[in-house]
């Protein structure tokens, strides 16, 4: 277990599981333990029958600045980044209960892309969203090249996942990737009260209701799998491994 994931059960929303990102001095990036928590937590809420519905937060002004850059360099430099992102990626495509989330401030990189897989997202009007996926000689993950295409049409989801451009909350809000833009303040309490009110339902007709509108799971595996071989290849290349290192002189 690693103190940069907190999993709770809070007493005060029953049925709720809160997975909270917790490195605030590295903006919540997401180190390989990370992922495992996180993975662990969702399976394991698969299995509970006392949860039915997940709630995911970050802390003030950081949801997440995405993949620990440590760990991408390692991977450029001959290393693997191990299997821990896709098992993560896996877990999120095959929950079997609610996801809500819950941005306030950074949210970058799969720390935007992740949410194409919540069903409710709530963010505070001082968030913003970016994959700088190509930035980095990298390509878009998490399924993202499937989904924000269907979901926001293909000029929003080349901006996004191609040419790195910023959302605000409201512009994310205005391509479907979030649901309610609310106050910094604001956020933490809705969105547990949100996932609070989703496991206070029948939960086998909220199953059956979820899984109708979310579709086959099948393609978005087979496209997360796709993605993770052109971004396997990516890391490993001399363009990646200069925008990597580069980075880290900033």
């Amino acid at each position: 277990m690693t103190d940069h994931i907190v999993v709770e059960q809070p007493s005060a929303h029953p049925g709720v599981q809160l997975i909270r990102f917790n490195r605030p001095e590295k903006k919540n990036a997401i180190t390989r333990a990370m992922y495992r928590v996180m993975t662990d937590a969702l399976n394991a809420a698969n299995a509970n029958p006392e949860i039915r519905a997940t709630a995911f937060l970050g802390t003030e002004g950081s949801f997440s600045a995405g993949n620990d850059m440590g760990d991408f360099l390692a991977a450029a430099m001959g290393g693997g980044l191990g299997e821990e992102l896709l098992d993560f990626l896996y877990a999120l495509v095959n929950a079997e209960k609610p996801i809500v989330s819950g941005v306030d401030g950074l949210a970058i990189g799969i720390g935007t892309t992740m949410h194409l897989h919540c069903d409710l997202t709530i963010a505070s009007d001082r968030s913003q969203f970016r994959t700088p996926f190509v930035d980095l000689a990298l390509v878009p993950e998490a399924a993202s090249s499937l989904i924000a295409p269907r979901l926001m049409g293909h000029q929003r989801a080349f901006a996004l996942l191609a040419a790195g451009e910023a959302f605000s909350a409201e512009e994310a809000k205005e391509a479907g990737l979030v649901w309610k833009v609310v106050e910094p303040g604001e956020v933490d309490a809705l969105t547990l009260a949100t996932a609070a009110r989703l496991a206070a339902k029948p939960p086998e007709a909220l199953r059956i209701a979820r899984d109708l509108i979310r579709g086959e799971r099948s393609e978005i595996i087979a496209r997360i799998d796709e993605e993770a071989r052109h971004f396997s290849a990516r890391l490993k290349s001399a363009e990646a491994r200069a925008a990597f290192e580069a980075f880290m002189r900033r």
